[in-house]
């Protein structure tokens, strides 16, 4: 009669055995059920905390600017005059180079940006796609004082020299376009402060713009390719398409980095509360080159109220510009959703 052989469990089937008694899997028991509870109101916690900030910033600036609405109302938004001597105060010069200065931004900062990530997603060499992203990527760290001292200092003068004179030479008698490069070539004014910008937000555009180029799927730009698209057509019709939502938001993203900043502008707008022209070569204000300059000295009364109400407009144009951006988005999405 053969002798039957038995196997000789080993540690990791006596392990298994054990853990999973009669064959069946063991159920893992619950371990402090109050965690889960902790972490869900912790999470609650950080969400209405975030919303109370916000209402608080909202509830100062309103308080602390209501000096300024109930002096001059919506006329503060109209009104060129800034004179701290006779109390008449004026936003108009300084949300005119906010706004100006951050569509200068956007108009150089789009298109840039726009084209280094296609190069870095679609045309660069291996070799050389990493160290140029790492080399785009930092300058987001580079302090905004450095921007403002170089601009003062290097950019303004080569802008004069070899920018604002050209300009002015070559279309200053033409009609209403002469309007825009009239004035002082000195390097300093709404163009400098603009282009400051730009450099300062291309980082952030165009370091969105690769991540959501990147996610496009390979075999939609393979399949094009294969079709005979060039290059150009598939960035157009393809890889835009479906990232247009990223972009849009990384372009809302720059422009908000560009309606805040502030030491940056402040070295090359000018500081001057003046609007006798629309030339981009004068010098001018904005929102917060005027709250650098001027809050700490600022007297309790109309004075601080009414830098306080700039606050104010800044944190109402930034909302609306975010809100837009959030309707636009969910608009695309809706569309993208329908067509599918």
């Amino acid at each position: 009669m053969p002798a039957t052989l038995h196997a000789i469990p080993d540690d990791k089937s006596r392990g298994m055995q054990s853990a999973i008694p009669g064959g069946r899997p063991a159920q893992r028991q619950p371990v402090a059920p109050w965690a889960d509870r902790a972490f869900a109101l912790l999470a609650y916690a950080a969400a209405w905390v975030t919303l109370a900030l916000l209402a608080g910033i909202i509830v100062s600036l309103v308080v602390g600017a209501m000096p300024a609405i109930e002096a001059f109302g919506l006329g503060f938004l109209t009104s060129a005059d800034w004179d701290p001597v006779q109390d008449r105060y004026g936003g108009l010069v300084m949300i005119y180079g906010t706004l100006m200065t951050s569509f200068i931004a956007l108009l150089i900062a789009v298109p840039v940006s726009f084209g280094i990530a296609l190069f870095l997603t679609e045309l660069s060499p291996g070799w050389l796609k990493r160290p140029l992203g790492i080399a785009i990527e930092l300058l987001a760290a580079v302090p905004s004082i450095v921007y403002g001292m170089w601009g003062l200092l290097v950019f303004g003068p080569i802008l004069a020299t070899y920018v604002q004179g050209p300009l002015q030479a070559a279309f200053g008698s033409v009609p209403y376009l002469g309007a825009l490069f009239s004035g002082p070539p000195v390097g300093i004014g709404l163009l400098s402060a603009g282009i400051i910008l730009a450099i300062m937000v291309i980082p952030f555009i165009a370091s969105v713009m690769r991540d959501v180029f990147e996610v496009t799927p390979s075999l939609l730009k393979e399949s094009a390719y294969g079709l005979g698209a060039t290059t150009w057509e598939v960035v157009w019709k393809v890889v835009l398409p479906y990232t247009k939502a990223g972009v849009i938001g990384g372009i809302m993203l720059g422009l908000g980095r560009a309606l805040g900043e502030t030491m940056a502008v402040t070295f090359v707008i000018g500081n001057m509360n003046q609007l006798s022209s629309l030339s981009l070569f004068e010098a001018a204000n904005s929102i917060t080159s005027a709250l650098a300059n001027e809050f700490a000295e600022a007297g309790e009364g109309l004075h601080q109220a009414s830098l306080i109400y700039l606050g104010l407009i800044l944190f109402f144009i930034t909302f609306v510009v975010l809100a837009f951006s959030k309707v636009l988005l969910l608009q695309l999405k809706k569309n993208e959703g329908g067509r599918t």
